[in-house]
């Protein structure tokens, strides 16, 4: 073999070794390469699940409110949330109702609606279990829990048979049935339909509709949960007949109503047949009478305070708008150094409109203590009609609390014409006391002179005006009620557009199982592509 080709063999020797070698080192950058990018890959898509994880456990401890609708019909209320976290029992609510046909009724009463106003309004009825369900999820930030079932009672009557024992009426369909422990409360089908109404604000080429719902079901587990519940007796006929006429049937009412939704337990009671006994009552309620009483009926309410020397009995009473000469009842307010007089109080400055036409008077507070701490001091607390109350001079030991008055710049009107000018008292609070000891004990006797305060136009409309806030702090700390909150009603907002269940169901697939898939999947197509490189 010659030098020449000796050469040649070794260079050829010499490029393969080279080739080998790059080749060699081709290959273990790719496997280099590739492991790190499964790795990440890998890496990725555990961080994505393990977040969804963790998300899915954060909000069953401490939910967020995700609510994409402009008026946030599924979100629940500061003030709800705060009774849901403070929750230290369980609960049981129990729906004679499907979920489905709560979208049933929906259709059909928004069709109703549509016949006979020849409008298009929200019926939303469907948000009723989708609020239930966020019950459930926010009470779990607490110590107790909500559980929701919906039952078919004709199926399975025993289901809500159990109630019987500590519910003494009928549990029908479409009601709602909240329990804990011995403690029963039911809503009906009206109340349930009566959840979604037109709101205050509506005229005739205009109707929204407002959703109370959230104020009953609060009102209905706070009320199940209070150990010690405040027994209201609330006189509505005497011998079987009314005693007001039909406007201020309207407000006792919605003073019945305020009072259930504030967590009392009201009975309604003949006042000339039904007894007024301490020992099943702790507060009694006569609201807007049109008639005078007999000095039996008088004496019952006297005993009923006075409680055998006991004392510790509330009572609440509104006086007519109409109905001044009531000669039995003033002497009853007398002894508690109260006189409500025929002059109506107005004001040209310090008012509110009511209506085009009408103006009424708004107060100021006049004992804080009485009041407590508002969730805002500017909305103006109003009452429509309403007559001076004067604090009399009796022989006797009354302590009165000028709780609400009108302005300095208020004036009496008596058969039209005009009076006295100054700051009248509209809400006072007497009280009567005894003492044993170094304990004292007392009886308490709210007054109020215009019945309008507790129409439910204004009570309802917690945003624009107080008069809930104020009296709902008042009768708390009157009869030692400490937990009691307002839930503001929400009104609809038009042509939006609502996430329902499905839709939520829809949008948590995608996020905990498509948007990993898809991240999965790129990240193995990445993969091979580097590799076949």
């Amino acid at each position: 073999m010659s030098k020449q080709n000796k050469e040649d063999i070794e260079k050829v020797s010499d490029t393969a070794a080279v080739n080998e070698k790059k080749s060699a080192g081709g290959f273990g950058k790719k496997l280099k390469y590739g492991s790190m990018s499964a790795a990440v890959m890998v890496l990725v898509i555990a961080i994505v699940i393990v977040a969804n994880l963790i998300c899915g456990m954060l909000m069953k401890r401490y939910p967020v409110k995700l609510d994409l609708t402009p008026d946030k019909r599924y979100d629940l209320s500061d003030e709800t949330i705060g009774v849901l976290k403070d929750l230290d029992k369980d609960i049981e609510i129990t729906v004679t109702k499907s979920k489905d046909s709560f979208s049933a009724w929906s259709a059909q009463y928004k069709n109703m609606f549509y016949q006979y106003y020849g409008q298009n309004v929200d019926m939303p009825y469907e948000i009723i279990p989708e609020i239930l369900d966020k019950y459930s999820v926010y009470a779990e930030a607490g110590k107790g829990s909500i559980t929701v079932k919906y039952v078919d009672v004709n199926k399975d009557p025993d289901v809500v048979a159990r109630f019987s024992k500590n519910y003494s009426g009928e549990i029908t369909a479409d009601n709602m049935v909240f329990s804990c422990g011995d403690r029963v409360k039911v809503l009906s089908q009206s109340d349930l339909l009566g959840m979604i109404t037109p709101s205050q604000t509506s005229t005739q080429t205009n109707i929204q509709m407002t959703f109370a719902g959230e104020q009953l079901i609060t009102s209905n587990i706070m009320s199940v949960t209070d150990a010690k519940p405040v027994r209201v007796a609330m006189a509505v006929t005497l011998n079987g007949n009314t005693i007001f006429d039909t406007t201020h049937s309207a407000i006792a009412s919605s003073l019945s109503n305020f009072l259930i939704r504030s967590g009392y337990d009201c009975t309604d009671v003949d006042i000339a047949t039904d007894a007024l006994s301490p020992d099943d009552y702790d507060m009694l309620v006569l609201c807007a009478p049109g008639v005078d009483f007999s000095d039996d009926i008088i004496s019952k309410f006297s005993d009923f305070l006075y409680n055998n020397g006991n004392y510790e009995k509330k009572m609440i009473y509104v006086a007519s708008a109409t109905a001044t000469n009531l000669p039995k009842i003033s002497e009853f307010l007398e002894d508690w150094k109260i006189e409500i007089t025929d002059e109506q109080i107005y004001d040209d400055t310090n008012n509110v409109m009511l209506s085009s036409s009408l103006a009424c008077p708004a107060l100021q507070i006049g004992d804080k203590d009485s009041v407590g701490t508002l969730p805002t001091e500017k909305l103006p607390i109003v009452a429509p009609f309403a007559r001076r109350i004067n604090v009399v001079s009796k022989n006797n030991e009354s302590i009165v609390k000028e709780v609400l008055k009108s302005y300095d710049g208020s004036y009496l009107v008596k058969d039209k014409e005009k009076g006295d000018t100054g700051a009248f008292d509209v809400a006072v609070i007497s009280r009567k006391e005894t003492s044993s000891g170094i304990n004292v004990y007392g009886s308490d006797l709210l007054v109020v002179s215009s019945p309008f305060m507790f129409d439910d136009s204004i009570l309802s409309n917690t945003n624009t005006y107080n008069n809930s806030n104020v009296f709902t702090n008042v009768i708390n700390q009157m009869s030692g009620k400490e937990n009691g909150v307002i839930v503001p009603a929400k009104t609809f907002q038009q042509n939006n557009i609502a996430i329902d269940q499905k839709g939520a169901r829809v949008i948590e697939i995608i996020v905990i199982i498509v948007i990993p898939a898809l991240i999965a999947v790129a990240g193995v197509t990445v993969l091979l592509r580097r590799k076949n490189k």
